[in-house]
């Protein structure tokens, strides 16, 4: 049995730099690796963005579609962290919506809120399917999603997003599935119902991330890797300064998420990091694949701290599960999810794990993404809590709106009411650990 360790894992409490991705089966199947050049000297763009990963850019596809001149500053590679790092699964579960209805139906009107958060849970998928056909990204892109119910009391939570789906365009593309239609698509007796959604999507984000860097070049983005960000210069031209150059601008935006120690004393307290942790196994026989997963579905589960996989292109099972929440990396991601694995597929007891690795997801408190302005033309964007890819993309969106000077949603967002601890971030990863024993004990009393 051969198990690897991701050994290139940068804290997110020291300035993050690595010359190279860490050990996942996303980095070893790049279509395409990236080769930008380090930043030297000066750069005059329109818009500067921190940040080579989904939210920096899309934002710099979107900016330089509308005619802007945009550069792009990464510290290590294009999607070096959780961009290129996570679960490959797209779908409508939008990180904090509970809390963003409650804020935005004082504002909004109820009705009104429930419209916007609705139709915000769906843009970011037909985003990447644009990205995607428009610029033509391979990214092993797949349909078929599956939300398992994995203890009876669930039932009903999800029985009602169920019907709720009904009253809305998506509910063409949802289909309730009880516990043994779930056993027929699905090769585990773990779940007691499920809603499949066909709209939903998976893929390989790292190729999709690197993908979308191509077709920012392609518009005339400036890209650099290997160019950690040392200070945000505020000012009428603000400036990204690294160590060996600087990009002046007329606007920055600041898109690190976990990742970055930049501008603490207005975000501290605001976002912890978590590490999540995934395994891929070694590739399974036509067998194996159609005994855990015939008809090629991501999946995760109802449970407060789940369990998600898939498979991948290449047929191997990608299984990620549990979270860290003392911001810091697990010792050995392969022994904690091994257990998870065999549990919900016996029949692949004793699989060999080709892969494992962990990245850094921003977590915040109230599970609302972050958007604000940290002058008046110097922005930031974080805190997607485990649902990136969809909300990165919808975020990018309304950035650059922002950035060109349409606030509508950005002012929605940037007025949300978001708590802050005003402690260390290994106090406030305390305070995050304790919070979540409480929810996960809740739930086993369920």
């Amino acid at each position: 049995m051969s198990e690897s360790r991701d050994s290139s894992h940068s804290s997110p409490h020291s300035p993050s730099y690595c010359a190279s991705y860490c050990s996942s089966y996303y980095a070893a199947t790049i279509h395409q690796a990236s080769d930008y050049p380090q930043l030297e000297g000066d750069q005059r763009v329109d818009v500067a963005i921190i940040g080579g990963g989904f939210t920096g850019v899309n934002i710099a596809i979107e900016l330089a579609e509308r005619g802007f001149q945009v550069a792009v500053v990464e510290a290590n590679k294009i999607g070096w962290g959780a961009s290129g790092r996570n679960g490959g699964q797209v779908t409508g579960s939008l990180s904090g919506q509970d809390a963003m209805l409650k804020q935005l139906g004082k504002r909004l009107g109820q009705e009104n809120a429930e419209d916007f958060v609705w139709n915000l849970r769906w843009r970011g998928h037909r985003i990447i399917r644009q990205r995607v056909d428009k610029y033509a990204i391979p990214c092993d892109l797949k349909f078929g999603h599956l939300q398992a119910a994995y203890k009876p009391s669930h039932i009903n939570e999800l029985r009602r997003d169920y019907e709720a789906s009904q009253q809305h365009e998506i509910g063409q593309h949802v289909e309730w599935l009880d516990a043994p239609a779930t056993a027929n698509v699905i090769g585990t007796s773990l779940y007691h119902g499920a809603i499949r959604n066909n709209f939903n999507m998976h893929l390989h984000p790292l190729n999709l991330c690197l993908g979308e860097a191509r077709a920012a070049a392609s518009l005339g983005v400036k890209l650099f890797e290997h160019s950690p960000v040392l200070d945000i210069l505020h000012g009428d031209t603000p400036a990204v300064v690294t160590a060996k150059g600087r990009v002046i601008a007329d606007s920055v935006v600041l898109a690190g998420n976990a990742y970055h120690r930049l501008e603490r004393k207005a975000l501290q307290g605001k976002l912890f990091p978590a590490a999540l942790g995934i395994v891929t196994t070694a590739p399974l026989t036509e067998a194996q694949q159609a005994s855990v997963n015939p008809e090629d579905l991501a999946v995760y589960d109802t449970r407060f701290v789940l369990d998600y996989y898939r498979l991948t292109a290449d047929g191997r099972l990608l299984f990620g599960g549990g979270a860290n929440y003392s911001g810091k990396p697990s010792a050995d991601i392969g022994a904690e999810l091994r257990p998870r694995l065999e549990h919900t597929f016996p029949q692949l007891k004793g699989m060999a794990l080709d892969f494992q690795w962990q990245g850094m997801a921003g977590i915040v408190i109230n599970r609302i993404p972050q958007l604000g302005k940290l002058s008046p033309n110097v922005f930031y964007a974080q805190g997607y809590s485990g649902h990136g890819i969809a909300t990165s993309h919808i975020v990018s969106e309304i950035m650059a709106n922002a950035v060109s000077g349409q606030l509508k949603e950005f002012d929605l967002f940037a007025n949300m009411h978001h708590w802050r601890i005003p402690v260390s971030e290994r106090i406030g990863n305390g305070l995050l650990s304790a919070g979540m024993w409480y929810y996960q004990l809740r739930e086993k009393l369920r």
